[in-house]
């Protein structure tokens, strides 16, 4: 079997790593370096596993602006609860695509759209030449990404590493990769501040599209009050959805995955002596330890 292409989510481990590791944790000068060795330690810990061995053909990190424009654009109250960056993370933040790069990986970025629409670019690349691409993320949004040659990598307590294909996909959430934007568009995402319809949950939204097989055949049928009747769907959800139906259909537009013009990275390996070097220069001795041991393994 082929190496595959490995994404990684640096938004989402950056932020992880922030709030998981002691602030403590500083580097050259007294700063903070605790998002940046959690976030390298978390890619690292790939190539340690046993699920890519030998170990991915190329490393992409993605990063994306906070919000794209569109998305809070189509729904002001996008991100709108989230709170700013900790002025100790933003300055990891400037950080991170420079020792990123020092390691050999590709950092990849959009100004306009956001790391989840980049990641899922790449995968699809990365699908169409016929390889494989694991995706390092905690953000179920990735499941609509999910393909036979695309997976989603979690990263579990413990160091445990688990992988999300798509039978993963419908056992968590009841419905298909493909149908993840109709399922959140009906059932909300809370942390991305999209509501979702009144009323209706996670079991509620994933019959809805088991039987209908997306949000526009759950509208349709919620429409007309017959075929509403006739098809088994409660008064109440019914005319939720005829009272929301175009919030809804924006909440699919807000949650589908926007394609980004990328062309499929060569094969390149992970250059864990020059890394070291860059690690040292931050003031991450141990990580600095961690790489010069993995360069002469």
């Amino acid at each position: 079997m082929s190496a595959p292409l490995l994404i990684a989510d640096v938004p989402w481990l950056l932020y992880r790593s922030f709030f998981a590791l002691p602030k403590s944790i500083v580097g050259a000068g007294g700063r903070p370096v605790n998002a940046l060795l959690g976030t390298v330690n978390a890619i690292l810990s790939v190539y340690e596993g046993r699920l890519t061995a030998p170990g991915p053909r190329c490393v992409v990190a993605c990063m994306g602006a906070e919000q794209a424009t569109y998305r809070v654009a189509l729904y002001p109250g996008y991100h709108a609860r989230r709170e700013p960056m900790p002025a100790a993370l933003a300055t990891q933040w400037e950080l991170a695509p420079q020792l990123l790069e020092s390691l050999g990986w590709t950092v990849a970025a959009s100004a306009e759209l956001e790391a989840d629409d980049v990641m899922s670019s790449y995968a699809r690349v990365e699908e169409q030449a016929g390889g494989r691409a694991l995706i390092v993320s905690g953000d179920r949004d990735m499941f609509a990404a999910v393909t036979e040659r695309v997976s989603v990598l979690e990263l579990r307590k413990g160091g445990e590493q688990g992988v999300v294909g798509p039978a993963q996909v419908r056992e968590r959430y009841g419905v298909a990769p493909g149908q993840v934007p109709d399922f959140i568009a009906l059932r909300g995402d809370p942390s991305d501040g999209l509501p979702g319809a009144p009323g209706v949950g996670p079991q509620t939204a994933a019959a809805l599209l088991r039987e209908h097989g997306s949000l526009e055949g759950v509208l349709t049928v919620a429409d007309s009050v017959t075929a509403a009747h006739e098809a088994g769907m409660r008064p109440r959800t019914a005319a939720a959805l005829r009272e929301h139906a175009q919030l809804l259909r924006t909440f699919k537009r807000i949650a589908t995955l926007q394609p980004v013009s990328v062309a499929a990275p060569p094969d390149r390996p992970t250059d864990f002596a020059a890394g070291a070097l860059a690690a040292r220069e931050l003031g991450m001795g141990r990580l600095a330890e961690r790489l010069e041991r993995l360069a002469t393994a």
